[in-house]
């Protein structure tokens, strides 16, 4: 396998980079979007059971012990309680627009690496054609397996940039799409918490 891919040329260390950032995004991601790491179900019932029962105090403290992008956004809405409800929901989507990084991470450059990884390949590819020109210019065209050969080489680059990008495309689309109905639910989550403090 290695000695395939070291027939497509220099343009297989910088693919070869491209795949493996990718795969670390992908399980990084998978592991931090999932809804029980942004949306703690224990948090939120503990939060507005202390809310309902008027323990303000105790409700800051549960957000800070346990850190995630719901405790960030319940806190900011219950150390502002004493706002008017109109400011509270501008606090919490505040503080909402500050987690969209948090959601985001790394899909940016899972983006490019879906972008630049068939450009690489097709680059990798239009290097080995020259050098096949180059063949057939100073030898002729009376060695068609040096010529089968040297096309075999060429179009390696481009199966390793598809292979790349075809899954890191797949991935960055679903993990954004996730990031986004993740962002809408801990909205809906915390407007909710503000119709509790302001009951």
């Amino acid at each position: 396998m290695f000695e395939f891919l070291a027939k497509g040329g220099v343009l297989m260390i910088p693919l070869g980079v491209c795949s493996i950032l990718a795969l670390a995004i992908i399980i990084e991601r998978a592991l931090n979007l999932r809804p029980s790491r942004i949306l703690p179900a224990d948090l939120l019932q503990q939060a507005r059971q202390l809310l309902a029962e008027n323990q303000v105090g105790e409700a800051v403290i549960l957000c800070r012990r346990q850190p995630s992008s719901i405790g960030r956004i319940l806190l900011a809405a219950i150390s502002n309680y004493d706002k008017e409800k109109e400011e509270l929901k501008g606090i919490v989507e505040d503080a909402g627009r500050q987690e969209v990084p948090v959601l985001d991470r790394y899909l940016g450059v899972l983006g490019t690496i879906a972008a630049i990884s068939p450009l690489l390949g097709i680059t990798g590819t239009v290097f080995g054609m020259i050098r096949v020109f180059a063949t057939i210019s100073e030898k002729g065209v009376a060695h068609p397996s040096q010529l089968a050969g040297g096309i075999y080489e060429a179009l390696i680059t481009t199966a390793a940039g598809l292979v790349i990008a075809i899954p890191a495309l797949i991935f960055y689309n679903y993990f954004t799409a996730k990031s986004d109905r993740l962002l809408l639910e801990l909205e809906k989550q915390a407007f909710r918490v503000v119709e509790i403090l302001k009951r």
